[in-house]
C-alpha cells in the first residue's frame, strides 16, 4: 500500500476512542514505519466515543476525498433505553428524568417507527459539535448554558428504520437505521421517546456501514500494526 501517495482505510473504532484518537494513532504508526516526520491523515466523519464501528481514515492525497466520503449514507445498529432520558441522550451523563412505559406495546412501536422514514427536521443535541456563534454547542452545555442558545433544526433523510429486537421487560429497543449525513442517532432516540409519549436515550451504538465500507471489511489498529511490521 502506498500511504504517502494516498490510501483509504476503514477501521472498526473501539469503544471510548474518539475519531481523532484513531487518526492520531494511525498517523504515528505510519510515520514511524515509513520513516517520515509528517503525513497527511484525516477521518471522514466523526463517531462518538461511546459508539463503535466504521471510521474511514484517508492518507496523503486521498484526504482530498474526505468531503465526498462524508456525504455517503450511514448505517447504524442502535439500542435505546425507553422510559428515561439523559442530558446528552446517551450514557455520557446520568439519567435526569424517568417516564411511564406501561403503554408502550409492539403495536405502538409498529405505528410510530415508520413515521421517522423520509425527510426529517432534527434538532441536534446540546452536547454536540454544532457551531453556534463560533463555539461548539457542547461548550455551552458543559457550562450549563444550553438554555441560552438556539440550536436550529437540520433537514436530513432516514432511508430505513427497522426494529431488530424489543425487550418489553427491560424496555430496550434495538434498531437498524440507514440515514444521511448529519443524522444524530442520539437525537433520533430522543425523538422516538417523545413520539412514544415517554422518554428514551441511547445505551449502545455501532456504525455498520459508510457508503460501501462495511464493518465486516474493516481493519483494526492491531491489524495495521502487524501489516506495517511485516513490511519492515
Amino acid at each position: 500500500m502506498d500511504f504517502l501517495t494516498g490510501e483509504i482505510l476503514s477501521f472498526d473504532k473501539p469503544l471510548h476512542w474518539t475519531s481523532f484518537d484513531v487518526v492520531n494513532r494511525v498517523r504515528g504508526m505510519l510515520c514511524r514505519a515509513l520513516g517520515v516526520k509528517k503525513l497527511k491523515v484525516g477521518h471522514a466523519g466523526t463517531l462518538d466515543p461511546l459508539a463503535t464501528g466504521v471510521v474511514i481514515v484517508c492518507t496523503g492525497k486521498k484526504t482530498k476525498q474526505i468531503d465526498e466520503l462524508m456525504n455517503h449514507t450511514k448505517e447504524y445498529e442502535a439500542v435505546l433505553q425507553l422510559g428515561a432520558t439523559t442530558p446528552s441522550f446517551d450514557l455520557e451523563h446520568p439519567i435526569d428524568a424517568t417516564y411511564p412505559t406501561a403503554h408502550i406495546t409492539q403495536q405502538l412501536l409498529d405505528e410510530v417507527l415508520p413515521t421517522f422514514i423520509g425527510e426529517q427536521w432534527q434538532v441536534p443535541p446540546a452536547y454536540s459539535a454544532v457551531k453556534i456563534n463560533g463555539k461548539r454547542a457542547y461548550e455551552y452545555a458543559r457550562k450549563g448554558q444550553q438554555d441560552t442558545i438556539d440550536i436550529k433544526p437540520k433537514l436530513l433523510v432516514i432511508d430505513e428504520i427497522d426494529q431488530l429486537r424489543f425487550d418489553p421487560e427491560k424496555m430496550q429497543l434495538t434498531l437498524r437505521v440507514v440515514c444521511s449525513k448529519g443524522t444524530y442517532i442520539r437525537a433520533l432516540a430522543r425523538d422516538i421517546g417523545q413520539r412514544l409519549q415517554s422518554g428514551a436515550h441511547l445505551i449502545a451504538l455501532r456504525r455498520t456501514r459508510v457508503g460501501n465500507y462495511t464493518i465486516d471489511k474493516c481493519t483494526t489498529i492491531e491489524d495495521l500494526q502487524e501489516q506495517l511490521s511485516a513490511i519492515n
